[in-house]
């Protein structure tokens, strides 16, 4: 019900500036997703926003406001005690809760697993929003979230969601909300649920207010990074990726255009296991000899991926498939190719009370080795992912070492876009979709490659009288070990 309005004075407690945020508070659609770059207001929008919700609809307002983890609501909670404390709203600290004069309620919750939003199932709610959207690995927890938008006494329902570019869900925000209009503010409607959404930018410069009371805050963000993380961070640039964990990735050199793989050329495939969760299988040629393809020199021992199988229904959601299913799709597209050898998940081979996933293939005449796993390098042993990155970096000439056809467009997605892991930095964070880079590293580790480097040209040595006596020479005492080293063998004559 819409409360009734007052006749007493009032003041105002918060308004919407003028552009993005007006625009969200009055938006009819059903599903929104507003910001894309730091500063925008995205928080004080979502609070004004289920205010106003609350005004309209009183007691029937009912709102969650999810984040993905407990300390990140902290901010949040302060922001909303300084506009809702205004309005007479009681926050519960137990409940996390804002309970206001009508009977509006707001609920504030974080979903650290995937699995959390299964407890909200059979909630009902008028509002729900999903603060920092891009911290979920996957849309499905999100998704679950939007089934408990229902009211039995007619309430308008809606979804709003904030973020910007980078985090582990980058490419499913993305491919959700950017990519069908990257420009913004066109209504789409989803071909599932015949529902609609829309995009609502919001940049720094939309947000007067900050501006005018810390007018030094672009020149702070413009000194806290890359000029590629300034530039997400202020323009919303989705296309920038920013700490990439394979930072030397470059679609110019690594990607080529489909080529007639040379019939002396060994093939092998590598494979990632994944059911909830996309599967990566790549079909890998090696370069026999030096070969050139348009601009690009493959160099001998070079890795080219020619084809990918990706088992994805949507970013990171796989098609849980059976293993049958999977080993009958590989050998349909196997057919009339003659591999040296086929590399897989170690997990696989896991026996669990029955036949494993390696078995089951196995009698679909798929058969599989078990990948090197290791992921990071240890004393005496080499990690996947030094080997990955040597072949992207490439020989002594700057020609890469591994390559990828540009029809894998999956691989082309989601690799570059791969970020750190926060508490080990020398892994990549598990929590993005890393299943084409766990195929790729099964295909390097399956191949190992040790860079050759020029040897540095050792000058003759030359040695000179001080006054004191002592003698110096042009060369340091290590090259001078080397040299006495070198001609012992035999191999260095002076």
């Amino acid at each position: 019900m819409v409360a009734a309005a007052r006749s007493e004075p009032y003041s105002v407690v918060w308004r919407p500036q003028a552009g993005p945020q007006s625009a969200l508070v009055t938006c009819p659609v059903f599903e929104a997703f507003f910001g894309g770059a730091r500063g925008g207001g995205k928080t004080d929008a979502m609070l004004g926003e289920f205010a106003i919700h609350a005004g309209r609809y009183g007691a029937d307002a009912i709102g969650l406001m999810v984040r993905r983890e407990r300390t990140q609501l902290i901010e949040t909670i302060e922001r909303s005690r300084e506009i809702y404390s205004l309005i007479g709203a009681k926050f519960h600290e137990q409940e996390k809760m804002w309970r206001f004069p009508n009977g509006a309620r707001l609920r504030f919750a974080y979903l650290e697993r995937d699995a959390d939003a299964e407890g909200y199932q059979g909630h009902s709610y008028t509002r729900v929003y999903v603060e920092e959207i891009g911290n979920f690995p996957n849309a499905a927890p999100v998704l679950k979230l939007m089934a408990t938008l229902r009211s039995a006494k007619g309430v308008p329902t809606g979804f709003r969601a904030t973020g910007n570019p980078g985090g582990p869900g980058h490419q499913w925000v993305k491919a959700r909300y950017i990519d069908p209009n990257p420009g913004g503010w066109q209504v789409l409607k989803d071909e599932k649920s015949g529902l609609e959404r829309v995009y609502i930018p919001s940049r720094i410069n939309d947000n007067q207010l900050l501006l005018a009371n810390d007018p030094l805050y672009i020149a702070k963000l413009k000194a806290s990074g890359s000029d590629n993380l300034v530039r997400a961070w202020l323009e919303g640039d989705w296309s920038v990726i920013d700490g990439a964990f394979f930072d030397g990735w470059s679609t110019q050199r690594h990607v080529l255009a489909p080529f007639a793989i040379p019939a002396d050329w060994q093939r092998f495939r590598a494979f990632d296991w994944g059911s909830a969760r996309p599967f990566s299988v790549g079909w890998w040629a090696i370069a026999t000899d030096r070969m050139a393809v348009g601009e690009q020199v493959l160099p001998r021992g070079a890795l080219v991926r020619y084809r990918e199988w990706y088992g994805a229904a949507s970013p990171n959601v796989g098609l849980k498939l059976t293993a049958e299913a999977v080993a009958d799709g590989i050998a349909e597209r196997s057919e009339g190719e003659v591999y040296r050898y086929s590399v897989a998940d170690p997990a696989i081979f896991s026996e669990d009370g029955g036949p494993s996933i390696a078995e089951r293939m196995a009698r679909h005449k798929v058969t599989f080795l078990r990948a090197d796993n290791k992921r990071v390098a240890q004393v005496g042993a080499m990690g996947g992912w030094d080997q990955m990155r040597a072949r992207l970096a490439g020989d002594s000439d700057g020609n890469p070492m591994i390559f990828t056809f540009s029809t894998c467009k999956d691989s082309i997605r989601t690799i570059p876009a791969l970020q750190h892991d926060s508490t080990r930095p020398e892994d990549l964070d598990t929590d993005g979709e890393d299943h084409a880079a766990d195929e790729w590293r099964y295909a390097c580790m399956s191949r190992p490659y040790i860079p050759v480097r020029p040897e540095k040209k050792i000058t003759q040595a030359a040695f000179y009288a001080q006054s004191d006596g002592r003698m110096t020479s042009n060369l340091p005492i290590k090259t001078l070990i080397e040299l006495n080293a070198r001609k012992r063998r035999g191999d260095y004559d002076d």
